[in-house]
């Protein structure tokens, strides 16, 4: 097996040559996920092209250069690359140790949002803005569910002291999440918590707890909802999407405004799109925020079905590699926290997508490895990080 490290690879000495070293079978190379790992690179590929048409023309947000937010995507794959390979590095194991500290920095940096650090971007206060850079902080705090859910989950599972976790463990990862959901919906944030609801049911459902706990999880969900409405803790343009999403011919120029001309983009590509920097609601700025939250009416306008199909194929392949993993590893840990992205990933992709087809809310959600923004790219190779190390590490087969 090998070690905490995902780079330790045994048995070959200084006589074998490079070539021969990563050929081997228990290889780092060998060992990688490389079908995740093309099609989470192609997606933010995709992506950078879809943000730069949205964005080259619109002086407003790139300061005249139309290369502006290209840059910057691309630089922020760059910096979400070298994060997956510290993470691939370190080893998901290695990171078991570190959650309480990292859990902690986590915390720490979504309470600082409520703080007058906190900044409010596109309508959401979930900012921090310092040195000119803005942090999402929620982002991270989806990483961190993950790992500390897994953590607590497993631990008895693994030790071999119990077969699945009982409920006073289930309680114990439960009061590892609710606090920084708590905090994220206090801002309020109610993507990201959505998010991470779903990111615990998936970890809950993964480590084998008591069935009772999902079903009155999702009962205590409804009913935190309609709580959440009736206490009026929802800001009034988060109740304007929900009421624009129950009623889509509700102020068509207002509080539907969004919705409607996401449909009309996407409606207008055809098959084949009317060819990329050539979309008239695109170039026309007919669809705000069209770099993040509506970035898939790029796709859909400009590339038409087939290039929105590709991107919902890249993002199955990567669902598909990620629920691979979660089966063939021989540890709870590792299950758990790749149930986590997958849940992560699948939801906040059904959310994006679904928001600008019209079947789902308005939620704020950028699509994984294609909408801009630094931060969310940061989470999400993290995420692909673990992945590959789970896969890296795992006992290689006689």
């Amino acid at each position: 097996m090998a070690g905490t490290s995902g780079f330790s690879v045994s048995g070959y000495g200084p006589e074998r040559g490079t070539w021969a070293r990563l050929a081997a079978r228990d290889s780092l190379v060998r060992r990688l996920d490389w079908p995740l790992l093309f099609s989470s690179l192609l997606l933010s590929l995709i992506g950078s092209l879809l943000v730069w048409s949205a964005t080259r023309n619109r002086t407003q947000l790139n300061q005249g250069d139309p290369y502006y937010f290209l840059l910057r995507h691309l630089l922020n794959t760059g910096i979400g690359i070298a994060l997956m390979i510290a993470t691939i590095w370190l080893g998901h194991r290695t990171l078991r140790g570190a959650v309480p500290v990292l859990y902690g920095l986590s915390v720490l940096l979504v309470l600082l949002v409520l703080t007058p650090l906190g900044s409010t971007i596109n309508g959401a206060h979930a900012w921090i803005v310092i040195a000119g850079f803005s942090l999402q902080p929620s982002e991270f705090v989806k990483v961190t569910i993950i790992l500390g859910m897994a953590m607590i989950l497993a631990s008895r599972v693994d030790a071999g002291d119990q077969e699945h976790p009982d409920h006073r463990t289930v309680v114990k990862a439960l009061a590892i999440a609710v606090p920084p959901m708590a905090i994220t919906m206090l801002m309020p944030d109610l993507g990201s918590v959505m998010v991470m609801v779903v990111i615990v049911l998936g970890a809950l459902l993964a480590s084998g707890a008591p069935k009772r706990w999902i079903f009155g999880l999702v009962g205590a969900g409804v009913i935190g909802a309609v709580l959440v409405a009736a206490l009026g803790v929802l800001d009034t343009y988060q109740i304007n999407r929900f009421a624009a999403f129950a009623n889509p011919d509700l102020d068509p120029a207002g509080v539907g405004y969004n919705t409607n001309q996401a449909r009309i983009a996407i409606g207008s590509g055809g098959l084949t799109g009317t060819g990329l920097f050539h979309g008239s609601q695109t170039t026309g700025q007919f669809v705000p925020e069209q770099q993040t939250d509506f970035v898939f009416t790029v796709a859909g306008e400009e590339l038409g079905f087939a290039g929105a199909g590709l991107i919902l194929l890249l993002l199955g392949v990567v669902l598909w590699r990620a629920c691979r993993i979660a089966r063939e590893t021989t540890e709870l840990y590792g299950t758990v926290v790749a149930a986590g992205i997958i849940a992560w990933f699948a939801f906040q992709a059904f959310e994006n997508i679904g928001m600008t087809l019209g079947i789902m809310p308005v939620a704020g959600l950028p699509l994984p490895f294609v909408s801009y923004g630094g931060t969310s790219m940061f989470a999400v190779w993290i995420a692909v990080g673990l992945l590959q190390s789970i896969r890296v590490q795992r006992p290689m087969s006689a």
